[in-house]
């Protein structure tokens, strides 16, 4: 069952045209719920134009601020980003989720990391290195952000402003589509990924990588990273969305499934067809299930087949293993089987 807390909003800033950063006000008594680890994301839950919505976003302020602070930006066709950056009000009432995600950063003294985003995917990322800046100046953070415009750089001043406050932080600025005095030219790429770590930031030796942006850009970096033996079980990402695995989705049929769910120590069963996913068929018949982005993106919706077998359509956050253990995400999951047992409280 997903458990969502009343709040409202405390604060909103226009961090650019298209994006803002929302400021809750904690639910009374509720401080330890909603402690995180910086990269972790909370789900806000609204009803919007008679529509309940729910979406996942990425904590941008720090642990230790006391402060839960997230960071939306429109994009196009976005039911809640567009509510959230045109209509949300201070003072409105919203409910979120306890902090979840496994995209995380315990910072360690005399540490080096270096993290690559674009657009969006500053949000987690931002936590990340304040937490490292703020609480171990014998380690060190190096960020290559990249965006189209500098108007369009979420946190710009900010991140300008670590940059003068903190020496041991590396700031990088790539524009795709102008060129400006304080920002490289071009994208993310694998010729600026090599010259960062084999160039500029030669001797510097870096312990960990962190990525967060689209999928394209997450691959190229992984793979140059990998490539200059940097170790992959080091690299840590968090994907925007993912594409679809055609082998795996080549495997789902037309037929059905007796499906049985176990939740809150509760065992409903009822048939699907094989073509509808899991977490959907679920909430259609009234199951109260867990879920958030819906995109395969967040692992809200894990849940475990017990009996039977189900595949993935996509799939950036489970590792082998937890697939081979039964591990599911249920947003993105057909069952392929006759019978099939999924349980949300084993997980």
């Amino acid at each position: 069952m997903s458990t969502f807390y009343k709040t409202t909003i405390k604060e909103i800033t226009h961090e650019t045209a298209f994006a803002v950063s929302v400021l809750f006000q904690i639910p009374e008594n509720q401080e330890k719920t909603f402690q995180f680890t910086a990269g972790q994301y909370i789900t806000l839950q609204k009803e919007i134009h008679g529509e309940l919505v729910r979406r996942a976003y990425s904590i941008c302020s720090t642990p230790q601020s006391g402060d839960l602070k997230v960071a939306i930006k429109a994009v196009e066709k976005g039911v809640f980003s567009s509510y959230a950056t045109s209509e949300l009000k201070v003072g409105d009432s919203i409910e979120i989720s306890a902090p979840e995600g496994r995209f995380q950063l315990q910072p360690k003294p005399n540490k080096n990391y270096i993290a690559f985003a674009a657009g969006s995917g500053i949000t987690p990322i931002l936590s990340m290195l304040k937490t490292v800046l703020e609480n171990e100046p014998s380690a060190s953070f190096t960020l290559v952000y990249g965006n189209r415009t500098v108007a369009e750089t979420m946190f710009y001043e900010e991140l300008l402003q670590f940059k003068k406050q903190y020496s041991n932080f590396h700031l990088e600025f790539i524009c795709s589509r102008e060129r400006q005095e304080n920002a490289l030219f071009g994208r993310i790429d694998k010729a600026f990924t090599n010259f960062f770590i084999k160039n500029k930031y030669k001797n510097i030796s870096f312990d960990s990588a962190y990525l967060c942006g689209p999928e394209e850009m997450i691959h190229t970096v992984s793979d140059t990273l990998k490539e200059a033996e940097f170790p992959s079980e080091n690299i840590h990402f968090e994907l925007f969305t993912t594409s679809e695995n055609e082998e795996e989705a080549s495997k789902i049929k037309d037929g059905t499934t007796e499906i049985s769910i176990l939740l809150d120590d509760e065992t409903t069963t009822f048939t699907m067809t094989q073509t509808d996913t899991i977490l959907a068929a679920a909430l259609r018949h009234h199951v109260d299930a867990p879920y958030s982005c819906q995109g395969g993106v967040c692992s809200s919706c894990l849940g475990k087949v017990t009996d039977g077998k189900a595949v993935m359509v996509k799939n950036s956050i489970l590792t082998d293993k937890e697939v081979a253990e039964g591990f599911i995400l249920t947003c993105q999951a057909h069952p392929i089987t006759p019978k099939i047992t999924i349980d949300f409280d084993d997980v």
